[in-house]
């Protein structure tokens, strides 16, 4: 009988996705969803025993969707390339299973997930997110890039971490910006979120500044945490500008298109 079914969404990471699997050796079944990877990554996962399915998406719920109808175990465990489940992780998901009465009450846990920047810098602030459930009480996932669960019962917390080693150098950093800000802001414009000013730039970009620095505690990393909070506040910076773009283009062709009706009326 399969108890956990992990499930892992990749796409072109042939250097983290060994580390990942490996980390998942207790599952029953592993689960990979590709979103057709240009690299070794399917190749990678197939010979350590997953399996593999491609499925080409933008949208981080429908990929998460599609994973939980591929798997048949009774728990599903959701992590990404990037992350690495602890062995005090792996026990406490141990422990619940044969826990009967634990895992009867509860259908949904929180992980607490640890970050690491640039290598093994550890970041302070430890963040909580749900990422292990009954299969029956998880009815889905909903939103396109910080997708959510939709969960029917009570949620509890696992022991553990799951380990997050995201930021690894400037140069990913910046493709990975340069790749999602247009989808962060074709959503804010399809949002028709308010025209931008001049002064929501600087206001977006400092918020985004002291939640990474001051309220994660950023500035107890020293160099690493002035780094990523500022990378922070500039990648908030493109996407906000891509959304002025959107918008000027919107304004431009309004007023061209005004031009010619008024042409054709002469």
């Amino acid at each position: 009988m399969i108890k956990i079914s992990a499930i892992v969404i990749t796409k072109n990471a042939e250097g983290m996705i060994a580390d990942c699997l490996d980390s998942l050796s207790f599952c029953d079944e592993v689960i990979v969803i590709d979103n057709k990877s240009e690299d070794r990554t399917k190749d990678i996962a197939e010979k350590m025993g997953a399996k593999v399915f491609e499925y080409e998406s933008e949208d981080f719920s429908e990929s998460r969707n599609f994973g939980m109808k591929k798997a048949v175990g009774e728990w599903l465990l959701y992590i990404d390339t990037d992350e690495r489940v602890s062995s005090d992780l792996k026990e406490s998901i141990i422990h619940l299973i044969l826990d009967s009465d634990r895992s009867e009450v509860l259908n949904a846990f929180y992980l607490k997930r640890k970050n690491f920047y640039f290598g093994n810098h550890e970041w302070p602030y430890i963040e909580k997110i749900e990422r292990f459930f009954r299969k029956g009480s998880l009815k889905g996932w909903k939103g396109k890039l910080h997708e959510s669960p939709i969960i029917d019962g009570e949620i509890g917390t696992l022991d553990g971490f799951l380990l997050h080693y995201t930021h690894r150098d400037l140069t990913s950093m910046v493709n990975k910006t340069i790749e999602w800000s247009r989808v962060e802001a074709e959503l804010r414009f399809k949002g028709n979120h308010p025209r931008m000013a001049w002064w929501r730039f600087p206001r977006v970009m400092l918020t985004a500044f002291f939640d990474s620095y001051i309220r994660q505690n950023g500035w107890k990393v020293g160099t690493v945490g002035l780094i990523e909070s500022m990378y922070q506040s500039f990648s908030i910076f493109v996407t906000y500008a891509r959304l002025w773009e959107m918008q000027e283009k919107l304004k431009m062709s309004a007023k061209s298109g005004s031009a010619s009706g008024g042409k054709n009326e002469k």
